[in-house]
C-alpha cells in the first residue's frame, strides 16, 4: 500500500469519471498506465478488464437507475461484444495482438471527426439503428486486444448514428460493456491465471466504482452538442496518441 498504489487509485479515479460520462478512456488509460511500469500487453489488459467487473457493474447499474439504457440493444451489444471479446482476449494471449494496435489508431481518429462534424453541423438521425451485432463484435475484439476500445468503437459510433440522446447511447454502452468485459476476465485467467492481476486491479477498483454513480449523473447534466464535441475530441486525440506511438516505435526500431 505504499505511494505508488495510490498513485493508480486515482488514475482509476479520473479514468472512470470520463468513461462514465463520455462512454470511453477507462481501459485505455489504465492500460497505458500499466505497460508504461512494465507490464506486459496482455497482462495489462487483463488486470484492466478485472478491475472494469467492478466498474462496469456499477456503471451499467447507475445508468440504469438513471434512466439511460435501451435494454434491447444491449442484449444483441452483449451478446456479439463477447463472442468478439473472448476472441480478442484469446489473439492477445499468443503474443500477436498488438499488431494490430496503427489500425484501431487510425479508426478512431477518423470516427472522432465525424463525432465532431455531426454535433456542429446538426445532422438528422437516421430512421432506425441496424448493425449492432457487428458493432459488438468488432467493439468487443478490440477492446480485449487493446486493453479498452469498448467506448471508443461501441460508444462513439452509436453517438455519432445518432438513435437516440447521447445519454441514452452512452448508458446503453455502458450496461453492455459489463458483460463484455466478465468474458474477456473470463478468457485470460484462462490463460494466465488468477494470480495475474495483482494489486493493480485493486487499486484501479478502488478509485473507479466512487466515480461511476457520479458520472451518471453528470452525463445526463451535459447538453448534447457539447458532450458529443467532447466525445468527438477525446477520440482523435486517442487515435491520434496511438498513430504516434506506432510511428515512434518504427522511428526506433
Amino acid at each position: 500500500m505504499d505511494d505508488f498504489f495510490w498513485w493508480i487509485v486515482l488514475i482509476g479515479f479520473a479514468a472512470q469519471l470520463v468513461d462514465g460520462a463520455l462512454g470511453m478512456a477507462y481501459g485505455l488509460t489504465s492500460t497505458s498506465l500499466l505497460i508504461s511500469i512494465g507490464l506486459p500487453p496482455a497482462q495489462a489488459s487483463a488486470t484492466v478488464h478485472a478491475a472494469e467487473i467492478f466498474t462496469t457493474a456499477v456503471s451499467g447499474t447507475s445508468h440504469h437507475f438513471a434512466r439511460n439504457v435501451d435494454w434491447k440493444m444491449v442484449r444483441t451489444l452483449a451478446i456479439a461484444g463477447s463472442i468478439g471479446g473472448a476472441a480478442g482476449a484469446a489473439l492477445l494471449s499468443s503474443g500477436i495482438g498488438e499488431y494490430l494496435a496503427p489500425f484501431v489508431a487510425l479508426y478512431l481518429s477518423a470516427l472522432g471527426v465525424l463525432v465532431i462534424a455531426k454535433a456542429v453541423r446538426k445532422v438528422q438521425p437516421p430512421a432506425a439503428m441496424r448493425g449492432l451485432a457487428p458493432l459488438g463484435l468488432v467493439g468487443g475484439f478490440l477492446d480485449a486486444v487493446g486493453g479498452g476500445g469498448w467506448g471508443p468503437i461501441v460508444s462513439s459510433t452509436l453517438v455519432y448514428r445518432g438513435h437516440a440522446e447521447p445519454h441514452r447511447m452512452l448508458g446503453t454502452s455502458a450496461a453492455s460493456e459489463f458483460f463484455v468485459t466478465v468474458m474477456i476476465t473470463v478468457t485470460f485467467a484462462g490463460h494466465f491465471g488468477l494470480e495475474s492481476f495483482g494489486m493493480a486491479a485493486l487499486a484501479l477498483v478502488i478509485g473507479g466504482v466512487p466515480a461511476a454513480p457520479l458520472a451518471a449523473v453528470l452525463v445526463r447534466i451535459i447538453p448534447r452538442k457539447p458532450l458529443m464535441i467532447a466525445v468527438g475530441l477525446l477520440i482523435v486525440i486517442l487515435g491520434g496518441f496511438g498513430i504516434y506511438r506506432f510511428v515512434s516505435a518504427l522511428l526506433v526500431a
